[in-house]
């Protein structure tokens, strides 16, 4: 079956550190361009950061939302076919639901976007609370 799992998420205190993992099953996750977002409650879903597909010379890239670039990072584990989201520095503002998206079919190459509606395969989502 082909889905895709988040996983990481709990409670944190602020200035603490996270890292969620997004498993894809049933292909490479790796090789396709990730999304990550997140959605607080009462909040429209927002973009995290993304990176690249993979081409056959070319390895992905990561973009991030301003507000987080220098906190976040994603980075793509080919080893267990995995993609991740380090979070650090954490603030009660970061309190939200994360979830990765990729699409259904391959895209390679540079280009990803910050955009939900640009994604057609999402996971479950996995709480990320921060408070004391």
């Amino acid at each position: 079956q082909v889905q895709l799992v988040e996983s990481g998420g709990g409670q944190v205190q602020p200035g603490g550190s996270l890292t969620l993992t997004c498993t894809g099953t049933g292909f490479h996750l790796p090789y396709y361009r990730i999304g990550w977002f997140r959605q607080a409650p009462g909040k429209e879903r927002e973009g995290v950061g993304c990176i690249d597909g993979d081409g056959r010379s070319y390895r992905g890239v990561p973009v991030y939302a301003e507000s987080m670039e220098s906190r976040f990072t994603i980075s793509k584990e080919y080893t267990d076919t995995t993609v991740r989201l380090q979070m650090n520095h954490l603030k009660p503002d970061d309190t939200a639901v994360y979830y990765c998206a990729t699409d259904r079919v391959l895209k390679a190459g540079p280009g990803c976007y910050l955009k939900a509606k640009k994604y057609d395969r999402w996971g479950q989502g996995t709480q990320v609370t921060v408070a004391l």
